[in-house]
């Protein structure tokens, strides 16, 4: 059997990332017994669950070189949105005087809503009126933020009842179905991405906008499409993180957006569009988780995890910029 010496470069650099993350896992067992556990492993994937799910859509914005800040801002709106149509009744009418009882799904799917706006005022910015996904998408996250505060008078929305926050707190045997959702997710984007034709719009968009327009690709369309999804599932997040805290709040998911576009970097998205896997995005989220909770098991400030997620992104980006030139 001959090898080839570039094959075997290719195969190394493609699954680069997952044998940075298998050393991660192997240096943080070795310095913390209480690391390689089930119960801390389940952890890590449940604390990162709202995050995983904001990458994905991340993830399918960046691949159209385009980018969306308002991921953290439309799940802190949703969570106050949602929470607010289902507390306990000492709490409920304080945003809603003379509401009645709202079922738990009528408040998911207003959450969603909130999204499913928001995502369609990104794509038209973006697509339609032309403005940079930067700008666009920066303008939605303040216009989102502070519908959140004068919304909820910059008050939590405590007091959640059970039949929400099941939503989120629920196990399917030993697995939280918080965790389950992002697995089915996972798979419906990877489907998505690698077996439809949505999918290879969007790495020809991302690839050369102006080949996917001569190829016939409706490029406004396309892009409606991912900014869409992309708010829907920040949307769904915050949700999940009102059902887990039973509380919906302002400022929930405070720098999430940062933490979507560094896993995409790290697993591979590039920042010049056209490039990018479903599970180079999810173990660049995982990589942040471990690193994240292994510092907090060896006693590391938090703070020190804002400088390392800095230097990653960094470091990232560098390799992004240093690979595109090489192949242009």
């Amino acid at each position: 059997m001959k090898f080839e010496k570039g094959s075997i470069k290719r195969d190394l650099s493609r699954y680069t990332i997952y044998f940075v993350l298998l050393g991660l896992v192997i240096l943080m067992s070795a310095l913390s017994r209480n690391f390689f556990t089930y119960t801390n492993i389940t952890n890590i994937f449940v604390l990162e669950s709202a995050r995983a799910i904001m990458t994905i859509g991340m993830g399918l914005v960046m691949i159209t070189k385009g980018i969306d800040l308002s991921v953290a801002s439309v799940a802190a709106l949703a969570s106050v949105i949602s929470g607010s149509l289902v507390q306990e009744m000492a709490y409920s009418g304080r945003l809603f005087p003379g509401l009645g009882y709202v079922p738990a799904w009528a408040a998911l799917l207003a959450g969603l809503a909130v999204g499913l706006l928001i995502g369609i005022l990104n794509g038209w910015l973006v697509a339609y009126i032309k403005l940079p996904p930067f700008i666009a998408t920066l303008g939605t996250t303040t216009i989102a933020v502070g519908v959140a505060y004068s919304y909820t008078n910059s008050f939590p929305v405590p007091n959640l009842r059970g039949d929400f926050k099941i939503i989120a707190q629920a196990s399917i045997g030993n697995v939280p179905v918080i965790i389950i959702y992002v697995a089915v997710l996972a798979v419906i984007a990877w489907i998505i991405l690698n077996k439809t034709r949505l999918g290879k719009r969007i790495y020809a968009i991302g690839g050369s906008e102006s080949a996917a327009r001569v190829s016939g690709i409706s490029i406004e369309k396309t892009k409606m499409t991912v900014y869409i999804i992309s708010s829907v599932l920040a949307a769904f997040a915050g949700i999940l993180l009102a059902g887990r805290s039973g509380a919906g709040n302002s400022i929930l998911a405070k720098g999430y957006e940062l933490d979507a576009i560094s896993a995409a970097a790290i697993g591979g998205v590039s920042m010049n569009g056209g490039i990018g896997t479903l599970g180079g995005m999810m173990i660049g989220m995982l990589i942040l988780g471990v690193l994240n909770n292994g510092m907090l098991l060896l006693g590391i400030s938090p703070y020190y995890q804002m400088i390392l997620k800095g230097i990653i992104i960094l470091i990232a980006v560098t390799i992004d910029l240093r690979r595109t030139l090489k192949t242009n």
